[in-house]
């Protein structure tokens, strides 16, 4: 699984970050998404690889500026995970 954490400019509210959200749930397979207005990000979970250009995309789309993304392996191994970059 990947870890894909993208770094997002403009988001305000807890609506901002459904919004964000939503646009990735309709656009790519993801297991997991979560937004953080006060973190400025978007956390994914996917088992497929998701090209950057794609998601700066869909981001863009919303509204609000992409600023970068970073990827991780990510494991869950009982009730810990660990991550190893990539």
């Amino acid at each position: 699984m990947i870890q894909i954490t993208i770094k997002i400019d403009g988001m305000q509210c807890g609506m901002c970050e459904s919004h964000v959200n939503d646009s990735i749930r309709r656009a790519f397979p993801v297991k997991k998404v979560t937004s953080s207005h006060t973190k400025g990000e978007t956390v994914i979970l996917t088992e497929e690889d998701i090209p950057e250009d794609r998601l700066q995309a869909v981001i863009k789309e919303t509204g609000y500026e992409y600023k970068g993304m970073e990827k991780a392996h990510y494991e869950k191994k009982g009730f810990f995970s660990r991550l190893r970059k990539k």
